[in-house]
């Protein structure tokens, strides 16, 4: 694709390090080379932040009505958000998380209606949006649903490795009575078309994750892997999915297997997302595998404890836009390579009898 894609930006919290790190990461005038942005939110709120950021110079906005309108060479701004909300950096308030909801809602109306190529969100806060009624523990289900997705994977993704998460944001005590053997091969299934069409790996591999210590020592510390994880996988292998496992986290993230494999399936939040962070913190992405739409996000929360101090580190949002860039023309290529290149052809009509010589 030579066209640069346009990439809708939700501010996420007011009161978090979106907007230092949406500002941070658009001040590189190359950026805008690549993409056209959008920001969902507040051109008050973006302008008080503005002033907070060292990276300010090469700022230039353009204020929009709606998506049609943007600039190519602008950062553009559309207004979803009033203007009557207090800014309060680090603080957790009902207004910041209206806003996130609101400039969430308005950039998905446009993805839906094909105005955006795709969504970088910036985060808010989970439990300040559902005390507003949002409805969702977080991004992905909200996205999963508004998107009509059979499934969707929670996916981060960096450099030197991929996760997904079977389970998202579901508490530790639930997760075992939640795991089922469509379920687990459902996110099996996800992941390997993600990584076909959306990474460019031709015959991926994956790595699939135990749940309990040891990945269960044979039915010793637990039988969900003899019962659940390992029927999931077989069924994967015979349909030509190259899954393995089940694997016992600790060993096998600990002698760096996950460079072997394309991704890694984890069973539950946590068991993917400490090794992930902890080795691909600065430059991690959360993409949402699984929709027809491309929504990537920096793999950090909102951070109440550096906002408004200018010092938040704008890489991992730089990497979500650089992820989201990539895969809308991953995907460009491999429904081009993948699309039937002939023509349907009309029926031939019957051909008459051959008339029996003269003699």
């Amino acid at each position: 694709m030579s066209e640069k894609i346009i990439l809708g930006i939700t501010q996420g919290d007011t009161n978090g390090v979106g907007y230092e790190v949406i500002i941070k990461a658009l001040a590189d005038a190359r950026m805008l080379d690549l993409c056209v942005p959008i920001v969902y939110g507040s051109s008050r709120a973006f302008g008080f932040y503005k002033k907070l950021v060292p990276e300010n110079e090469n700022i230039n906005t353009n204020i929009i009505n709606t998506a049609r309108d943007y600039h190519p060479k602008r950062i553009n701004i559309i207004n979803c958000v009033p203007d009557t909300y207090h800014i309060d950096p680090g603080q957790p308030t009902a207004e910041g998380a209206l806003a996130s909801i609101a400039s969430l809602q308005a950039c998905t109306r446009d993805l839906k209606d094909g105005l955006l190529d795709a969504m970088v969100t910036a985060p808010f806060n989970k439990k300040g949006v559902v005390a507003q009624g949002f409805g969702f523990p977080g991004h992905t289900e909200y996205l999963t649903s508004e998107f009509g997705a059979k499934d969707g994977l929670m996916f981060l993704c960096a450099d030197n490795m991929r996760v997904g998460i079977v389970t998202n944001h579901l508490p530790i005590s639930k997760v075992p009575a939640s795991l089922s053997v469509e379920g687990i091969l459902s996110k099996i299934r996800v992941m390997d078309k993600s990584l076909r069409r959306d990474f460019g790996i031709v015959r991926p591999k994956i790595a699939v994750m135990g749940l309990n210590p040891h990945a269960g020592d044979g039915g010793l510390l637990g039988k969900e892997e003899t019962e659940i994880i390992t029927p999931a996988i077989e069924t994967a292998c015979s349909e030509g999915i190259l899954a393995f496992g089940p694997y016992s986290p600790d060993g096998f993230f600990s002698n760096n297997q996950q460079c072997i494999y394309d991704a890694v399936l984890c069973m539950y939040h946590d068991q993917g997302l400490i090794p992930f962070k902890a080795l691909a913190f600065d430059s991690g992405v959360n993409f949402t595998a699984g929709l027809d739409v491309v929504r990537t996000s920096p793999d950090h929360g909102t951070a109440y404890e550096l906002a408004g101090e200018g010092n938040a580190n704008a890489c991992p949002m730089k990497s979500a836009i650089y992820a989201a860039i990539d895969i809308v023309r991953n995907r460009h290529r491999y429904d081009e390579m993948t699309a039937n290149p002939l023509k349907e052809l009309p029926e031939r009509p019957e051909r008459p009898e051959r008339m029996p010589k003269i003699q």
